[in-house]
């Protein structure tokens, strides 16, 4: 036991705790964990590449050198974005900063990149609000 807490470590965690009878869970709670950011960690580069790789890039982001372009995550489509991170989609004409709920995963069309793996100065030149 965690004398600390007082809380035992085998406890379930509420977003584990069965509020349905089995036989009824996947009807009325189809994607249970969705959202949740628990788990073991993944690495985040096994589902990105970076903007240098991606040939409509270069057109999209012009200005930019080969060192910054190779310092740009692109997350691949199908990823799950993270619940209240912030990212943009280069593929949008006015690309903007968005944050995001539980469930939302990389459409096709889509050009995503995480703020939170991306340099500062270069995050604010993507986003237009480049510190001179």
């Amino acid at each position: 036991m965690d004398t600390r807490s007082g809380k035992n470590q085998s406890d379930p965690k509420p977003q584990r705790e069965e509020k349905h009878p089995r036989d009824w869970e996947r009807d009325l709670e189809p994607a249970h964990m969705a959202g949740q950011n628990i788990g073991p960690t993944r690495d985040k580069a096994a589902n990105s590449v970076t903007a240098y790789e991606i040939k409509a890039m270069h057109r999209i982001l012009a200005g930019y050198t080969d060192d910054e372009l190779k310092q740009i995550p692109v997350l691949a489509e199908g990823t799950r974005l993270q619940q209240g991170a912030t990212y943009i989609d280069l593929a949008e004409q006015h690309p903007t900063e968005f944050k995001v709920n539980g469930g939302v995963t990389i459409g096709r069309e889509q050009l995503i990149v995480p703020k939170d793996r991306v340099p500062y100065p270069l995050w604010n030149k993507l986003i237009g609000e480049e510190k001179g």
